[in-house]
């Protein structure tokens, strides 16, 4: 039975302040129905039964004398199609009248801010006004925003302060047995322009919701197609749990808004910090979406890629090629808009050749790897001019040359050295390269170090041939970082081949065998039988394998990346399936528990993360541990709490216990699951490059 609150009517709706997912109300438009003689319906005298089916949400309730019939889809990406059947379970006829009531919330965040929204009867329904409040850390709006309510039959709404209500005009008459169909429609708007093609939108939906109705149906069965058309003896509760992978993931695909150009997958609708798009978190979904959604994967793709920076850019053109962290439906300050959260300090893991390559893959879109490969190339060159400082073709995870990595003093005034430059904040500029690594808190770059023989995290500037600083690195060789970019050498090679030019397939060959040679030489410790970070000084010259940081994730990415020798990788699967070190309850954490920074609950410092699970899942496979791999593949998807179940889908989870760490309904890992789910429980494959074995 829905709750109180939500009975005869949906939750919501939850509307995006540009930045912030904001609760307009508890239930905006709920049915009322009274009989001929004005009483009034209650549902509690009804057997309710709420579902969610995928891509819709139905309402049920069974009366002594009627069904009442709720279902909602979307009927486009800034319209809610709701509709509503009522059936007389009667031999006689009977009049009904409908109404639909409703209250919206007039504050926001937790100092409850008046949002100083209003209400407005319509011709067909209602609208919520706004008006321009900029508050950059919580709700951003401007009076050009609107909600409505529009119905398909003649109604007569009144509005006052924060509540509705809104009545059909004509009773409705039902003959026994008869069912009466009436359609309403919620639109979100951002601008004005986008108000009047949505009004004529929903006069469209209103007028043909069959037809909606049967194109959302056609639409998700066609998601869901890639997991029921498996043959194989997969247990349904996997099925179920790749079906709430796929939900998850399309419930967090948002539209192009703002200065966001193209669609793409936002981390969590469930958490306020997360209504953006991060590059790394975008190529793993994008890796998920394209085996069942490919247009929506190629449109996110675009996304990220409208804001790689350009050689005349006005703000950074030394770091031309690079993709930036993550980009919001506001630019930042420096860029002219008013936005918190958009965040130029760093790039993120080079990924992006692996998600282009396997989007196409899935697509056979040739234009889009035309169209791509240039940016690809750019961004690839990038990490070897701006985050390799002593130029040995072996790179570093660092920051952008930005303001917030300078000191200041009290008064906010930049701090300068002897020549007059800015002098650099080491521990902002450390902050952004572990960002760059998508791994904000890992052991590995705390800035202390671990043992008395380990100097800690350092900066360093990087130059150009100018002696201009065009970044910043720190001093660690990252093994993970590294694998990522001898990947997309594969993944570039192959591209290069796939469009005839074969001078750069060649180019990326010989540029990934040094590039191998050097991390088996280098970041593999033969005694521990694992690969680690190696710490240099500024021109490359000394070098010390940060063994003493103990092993985490970082170490099997060259399994995936094909980096490894069988030898190696033999020695780091075992690792992988020992139970003191990686095969916990959920198995493949990003810190191994032998290691004394094991943290099981803290971010980055021992939580499972899916996208470094399934990277390790994939490197097993590569080296001919199948049947490890899909052991290991069974104990994620039993232990991690609520997967099988009703469960959110969550961030990261606790490997000795199983349970949901932070943020739920969260995207990436239902990229992983679903992946998982894909080429090991249901097939049998990887996402992994193939360009260069």
């Amino acid at each position: 039975m829905p709750a109180a609150q939500l009975q005869g009517g949906f939750a919501g709706p939850v509307i995006i302040a540009e930045e912030y997912p904001v609760n307009l109300s508890g239930a905006f438009s709920r049915l009322e129905i009274a009989d001929a003689e004005g009483n009034i319906y209650s549902y509690d005298n009804a057997e309710g039964t709420g579902t969610y089916y995928p891509g819709m949400l139905v309402q049920t309730y069974e009366f002594d004398d009627l069904t009442v019939d709720l279902r909602l889809i979307f009927g486009s990406d800034r319209t809610a199609l709701v509709r509503t059947e009522i059936t007389n379970k009667t031999e006689e006829p009977m009049e009904l009248t409908l109404r639909w009531k409703g209250d919206m919330y007039s504050n926001y965040g937790d100092e409850y801010t008046l949002m100083e929204n209003s209400l407005e009867s319509t011709e067909d329904g209602v609208q919520v006004n706004f008006r321009e409040v900029r508050s950059t850390w919580s709700y951003l709006m401007t009076d050009e925003v609107k909600f409505n309510v529009r119905h398909d039959i003649p109604v007569e709404t009144t509005a006052g302060g924060d509540t509705y209500v809104t009545t059909a005009v004509d009773p409705v008459a039902l003959d026994a047995g008869a069912a009466f169909t009436t359609w309403s429609a919620e639109s979100y708007t951002f601008t004005a322009e986008e108000a009047e093609e949505e009004k004529a939108l929903a006069a469209d939906m209103l007028a043909n919701g069959e037809t909606c109705f049967q194109e959302s149906a056609d639409r998700w069965n066609g998601y869901l197609a890639t997991i029921e058309k498996d043959d194989t003896q997969v247990g349904k509760q996997y099925k179920k749990a790749a079906v709430k992978a796929i939900e998850t993931m399309m419930t967090n695909y948002k539209s192009a808004a703002g200065d966001l150009l193209h669609g793409g997958v936002v981390p969590s609708m469930s958490y306020m910090w997360f209504i953006g798009l991060w590059a790394w978190d975008s190529w793993k979904q994008v890796v998920g979406m394209a085996k069942y959604n490919p247009d929506a994967a190629i449109e996110n793709v675009r996304s990220i890629f409208d804001y790689q920076i350009q050689e005349d850019d006005e703000v950074r053109p030394q770091d031309a090629g690079a993709i930036i962290d993550c980009i919001f439906y506001n630019k930042g300050p420096e860029r002219g808009g008013d936005g918190g959260n958009w965040n130029e300090r760093n790039s993120k893991p080079p990924l992006a050749a692996w998600a282009v390559y396997n989007a196409y893959i899935e697509s056979g879109d040739t234009e889009f790897l035309e169209e791509m490969y240039p940016k690809l190339v750019a961004y690839h060159n990038w990490w070897y001019t701006n985050r390799d400082v002593d130029g040995n073709g072996v790179a570093e995870y660092g920051g952008m040359v930005h303001d917030s990595h300078y000191q200041y003093d009290e008064n906010g005034e930049l701090v300068l050295d002897e020549n007059g430059n800015p002098m650099v904040d080491a521990e902002a500029v450390i902050e952004a390269a572990a960002w760059e690594s998508g791994m904000d808190n890992a052991p590995r770059f705390d800035v202390s170090g671990n043992g008395p023989d380990d100097v800690g995290t350092l900066v360093y500037e990087v130059k150009n041939d100018e002696g201009q600083v065009v970044g910043y690195t720190i001093n660690q060789e990252s093994v993970d970082l590294n694998s990522y970019l001898y990947a997309e050498k594969g993944f570039l090679k192959a591209m290069a081949e796939e469009l005839g030019l074969e001078e750069d397939a060649a180019k990326y060959e010989e540029e990934a065998a040094a590039l191998r040679d050097y991390i088996n030489t280098y970041m593999y410790d033969e005694e521990t039988g694992f690969y680690y970070d190696l710490q240099i000084n500024e021109d490359g010259s000394e070098k010390k394998l940060l063994v003493n940081r103990g092993k985490g994730c970082e170490g099997w990415l060259p399994l995936w990346a094909k980096v490894a020798d069988q030898e190696q990788a033999d020695q780091v699967v075992e690792k992988m399936m020992d139970e003191e070190c990686f095969n916990l309850t959920v198995p493949l954490p990003v810190t191994s528990k032998d290691n004394d920074m094991f943290e099981a609950d803290k971010y980055w410092r021992g939580p499972v993360w899916l996208d470094q699970a399934m990277y390790g899942i994939e490197g097993m496979k590569n080296y001919g541990y199948d049947a490890e791999a899909k052991e290991l593949v069974e104990k994620m998807f039993q232990n991690a709490e609520g997967l099988l179940g009703d469960g959110p889908i969550r961030e990261n989870y606790n490997p000795l216990t199983g349970e949901g760490l932070h943020t739920k309904n969260f995207s990436w890992s239902a990229a992983c699951f679903y992946l998982m789910y894909e080429n090991v429980l249901a097939g049998d494959g990887t996402t992994c490059q193939t360009g260069i074995e």
